[in-house]
């Protein structure tokens, strides 16, 4: 190996040590030494040098977390020996009787106990060969799970290598498997949710949930997005414990790098194990992810063996469930809240209550049909519970001599409470929505949307800037950035000569912008990039768009019932054709070329895979499509054709074993021709 190489690769090994000891501060110990713009350096810098020596990226680099192609379904993996669920108790006495139990059954006095944290996330084992992350695999049914191996790479508080002279200090194998809890922190769970709620997605119920939807998606660079965590706190080597104690195992897994929940407690007698479960109880609503409990193990391994399992569970360890944060109070009144997207929420009024150390007064009740579920009427007295991941929510109605049942029912609004616009139901939806594209409950996140890159593309009319202008009333809908002044803007924060003139620029270069753009831009729902495109083109104006009816809608390519319903009940709202006529006198491109796309492909649908000889994949998508065709980016049984080129890969795979008709690249042409 030249000279000028072994000094590269020396350069990259530290860079990558660097980034490895400050990716362990951050996300394990929770101590980082440096900024995250410090560490995005490091982090740009091994890339421009990987970039440069591609022969010198190795699969544990920190650059190499998120990698690979998408997914398209999951492998069944084994365990190398049974992930077993415990055995639950909910009081004092039934715990007192397990640890009764665990003294008969081997008939010692001076037995040690080990209580944690009981975290509520998903078990995943990991696989390690030779120091290095080689597989990842979920609990499943105990005896097989799913290779999520992409997904698990990406979660940072999980090493993808380990120097082999750190494992032999731990007293670890250089080979060996881990057990573990992956869960999402409350903090990132909320953000998730506030972001899939802005885009018109369905929300999770709690992050236990949230986190076996992330662990399972099929895209990597999805579960990258969302923040997971992982703690370790079993270490096996050819699926049986490493160490004969389980506290040894967790030293030396903290020892090692990995995660471990640094509540826990050695314990000897069963008072000690009662304390550290009282006391750690009112700490579950500072935490920074959920608990529901405390697990006890049995310390020894060589014990364990001999109390042995029942046929689920293991008799040496069980879980204290701690009782569900509620209470009973009754319903003064039903409100509404309007969301950042538009969607209207019953929130119970409730007499306050104090549950989990917080006293509570509003509890929500989701959507229409979940009131109609649980039969709640104003005045009703309900069981409300509270976690610390989402708020308080009504459970259900309690109905006896002591708690007679309220006589009110409750109607949502057919005016937003906000802003007195138009409240809709699509058919088949839970949810009812202010269709008002100016409502002050959801302009912030209509103005981003409005500005961002693939839409109107306003650069400079960033987050902190929008935040200003809403809340100092100079924007109050999408019309209004169009008449910003340099004098609005120098009076905010932040903002100087060339600022405010960059961002004017930026706003009077989109008024260029086409049709389908400013179409996008308003925000009705189920209308994206593509959508907006294939209306512009049909309909060749906003004009002929607003006055269209369900009927004609529906014949543009790819507009169905729903989406027809969207646009027709956004356009039948007064401030909205207000707001486009505003936009229209303010000089922006309202009318576009027609187009009439082809027939000859309608209804079929395309993937592309493999590198095309004569197209890029963006002509070839923009072929297929104006010939009435659609592209996807996923086989699945709907897939009519896989248009196949040199190096295809998982794509073709897949169409071959669901039995896809699998075509070339002239074949494509032929059909297009």
């Amino acid at each position: 190996m030249p000279a000028a190489t072994r000094g590269t690769e020396k350069k990259i090994e530290a860079l990558r040590d660097k980034i490895r000891h400050h990716e362990y501060r951050y996300y394990v110990l929770d101590d980082p030494e440096i900024s995250d713009a410090e560490f995005d350096q490091l982090m740009i810098e091994l890339q421009k040098i990987e970039s440069e020596h591609p022969n010198l990226i190795t699969p544990d680099s920190p650059t190499q977390r998120v990698g690979g192609k998408p997914r398209e379904g999951f492998v069944k993996a084994p365990h190398s020996s049974p992930m077993l669920s415990l055995d639950n108790t909910y009081n004092e006495d039934e715990l007192r009787n397990w640890e009764r139990r665990v003294h008969e059954l081997n008939g010692r006095e001076d037995i040690d106990y080990v209580c944690e944290l009981k975290l509520d996330g998903m078990s995943l084992a990991l696989h390690y060969e030779n120091g290095k992350l080689v597989r990842g695999i979920t609990r499943g049914d105990g005896t097989i799970g799913e290779d999520v191996t992409l997904n698990v790479r990406t979660v940072r508080s999980i090493p993808l290598s380990i120097p082999l002279d750190k494992l032999k200090k731990a007293g670890i194998p250089a080979s060996f498997e881990v057990r573990g809890e992956m869960l999402m922190p409350i903090a990132a769970f909320r953000k998730m949710n506030e972001e899939r709620e802005q885009k018109g997605l369905s929300v999770f119920a709690n992050p236990r949930n949230a986190t076996a939807g992330t662990v399972r998606q099929l895209e990597p660079s999805i579960t990258a997005q969302r923040r997971l965590d992982y703690f370790t706190y079993a270490l096996l080597k050819d699926g049986r414990n490493h160490f004969d104690r389980h506290w040894e195992t967790l030293n030396a897994l903290d020892a090692a790098g990995f995660k471990v929940n640094r509540t826990r407690k050695l314990a000897s007698t069963f008072d000690q194990i009662w304390t550290f479960i009282e006391q750690e109880e009112p700490k579950r609503e500072t935490l920074p992810y959920e608990i529901d409990g405390i697990v006890i193990k049995v310390d020894r391994r060589t014990l364990q063996q001999e109390l042995g399992y029942t046929g689920k569970a293991p008799r040496w360890a069980i879980a204290y469930k701690y009782a569900a944060r509620g209470g009973i109070t009754g319903i003064e009144d039903i409100l509404v809240q309007v969301g950042r997207t538009g969607k209207l929420t019953p929130v119970a009024a409730l007499k306050p209550v104090p549950i989990g150390g917080t006293t509570v007064s509003r509890a929500t009740l989701h959507n229409l049909d979940e009131i109609d579920r649980l039969g709640v009427k104003i005045g009703d007295w309900v069981e409300v519970e509270r976690g610390g991941d989402v708020i308080p929510k009504v459970t259900r109605v309690i109905e006896d001599k002591d708690h007679p049942r309220g006589h009110k029912s409750f109607h949502m609004p057919e005016r937003c409470p906000v802003c007195g616009g138009h409240v809709v139901r699509t058919e088949g939806e839970a949810d009812h929505r202010c269709v008002n594209a100016n409502c002050p409950a959801k302009l912030r996140e209509t103005i981003l949307h409005f500005a961002s890159r693939g839409v109107m593309n306003i650069d400079g009319l960033g987050d902190a800037l929008v935040t200003q202008l809403t809340d100092r009333k100079l924007v109050k809908n999408v019309a209004d950035i169009y008449k910003l002044t340099k004098e609005d803007l120098f009076s905010l924060e932040r903002m100087g000569d060339k600022s405010a003139q960059n961002v004017l620029d930026e706003i009077e270069s989109s008024k260029k912008l086409p049709l389908e753009r400013v179409i996008y831009g308003l925000g009705i729902r189920f209308v994206g990039e593509r959508t907006a495109q294939f209306l512009a083109e049909h309909f060749g104006s906003m004009d002929a768009l607003m006055k269209a009816s369900e009927e004609e809608l529906q014949e543009v390519n790819e507009v169905g019932p729903r989406i027809a319903q969207s646009i027709v009940e956004f356009f039948q709202e007064p401030k909205n054709r207000a707001l486009v006529e505003q936009l229209q006198l303010l000089g922006l491109r309202l009318t576009g070329t027609r187009k009439q796309r082809g027939t000859k492909l309608a209804g079929k649908t395309f993937v592309l895979t493999g590198t095309l000889t004569h197209f890029t994949r963006d002509e070839a998508k923009k072929m297929i499509e104006d010939a009435g065709g659609r592209v996807s980016g996923s086989v699945s049984k709907k897939t009519d054709f896989v248009v196949a080129g040199d190096d295809a890969g998982s794509k073709l795979d897949k169409a071959k074993e669901l039995g896809v008709k699998v075509i070339g690249e002239k074949e494509m042409r032929e059909m297009l021709d």
